[in-house]
């Protein structure tokens, strides 16, 4: 079976064809997908991809599933895991109504909701408000926020702790010299470039080049839009699936959507699988 996992990051299977922008393994072919997929047609059985479609806009978004029906074989699947749009709306709309009664816990909750709506779509910062909710300790909801991103929510918590002085290991000499080389040539170019654009110019510039850096949310899905965006690319029959099943063979060996022990990686998504005419 040939298998293709498009924006893995660092959940990827060495026996797949493993893509993203940038390579965290000799398992990782890095390229940007705004480009395409870097390889030809009627060429895959399958084609994963976990929360990446949404950071594409609704015009890329349709574009991008073109590329996936293209390397797909006929009869090829595809697995698209999103952000679950209707589960958001709908807990913002509980949270909103526990919180207006003052029921215990519920303002947190709402809190957090009006985060996951709205953060990673209007932030003008890498992380945004979503990290400094991270940061809080004591942690005022954790039991509600890890049954809403699963593994991924307790992953980002560690990865805060350490970077933030609790345990982070120190860098060779020759990462602190290549850090300090690279630093030192992005300084003369930045203030090369404050220099010719001005201040006002300089910020603007600044802020394009973070809005159109992959970070932020685009566009977002629910089971109908999504459904309906797959059909409307020559997909038929798609079907919801949980993190679990799929009609990929031997699905739960390769550990994508779900960890060893059974654990749901990213709790706040939903899945959708379709075939290739």
């Amino acid at each position: 079976m040939r298998a293709l996992n498009l924006g893995c990051g660092d959940r990827f299977h060495r026996d797949w064809e493993n893509v993203d922008f940038a390579s965290v393994d000799p398992s990782v072919k890095p390229y940007d997908l705004r480009k395409g997929i870097c390889f030809p047609d009627n060429y895959f059985d399958v084609v994963y991809h976990s929360h990446i479609l949404e950071h594409f806009s609704k015009l890329e978004g349709a574009r991008f599933l073109r590329e996936c029906y293209r390397v797909l074989v006929p009869s090829g699947i595809i697995r698209v895991v999103v952000p679950d749009l209707e589960r958001i709306a709908r807990l913002y709309l509980e949270s909103l109504d526990k919180a207006s009664r003052n029921t215990p816990g519920w303002h947190n909750n709402y809190e957090w909701m009006v985060l996951e709506m709205y953060d990673q779509a209007v932030r003008e910062k890498s992380g945004g408000d979503f990290i400094d909710y991270f940061r809080q300790e004591p942690f005022p909801n954790w039991a509600f926020i890890y049954q809403r991103m699963g593994v991924s929510a307790e992953l980002l918590r560690n990865s805060l702790r350490k970077t933030e002085g609790r345990g982070l290991s120190k860098p060779s000499l020759q990462d602190n010299i290549s850090h300090a080389i690279r630093k030192s040539l992005t300084s003369i170019r930045n203030k090369t470039l404050q220099v010719i654009l001005g201040e006002k110019d300089w910020n603007l510039l600044q802020l394009g080049r973070f809005r159109k850096g992959g970070e932020i949310h685009r566009w977002m899905y629910d089971s109908y839009s999504l459904a309906r965006l797959l059909q409307d690319t020559g997909f038929r029959n798609p079907q919801r699936q949980t993190a679990t099943e799929s009609q990929i063979p031997n699905w739960s060996s390769f550990h994508l959507d779900v960890e060893p022990d059974g654990r749901i990686y990213k709790a706040d998504s939903f899945y959708m699988e379709a075939f290739k005419l």
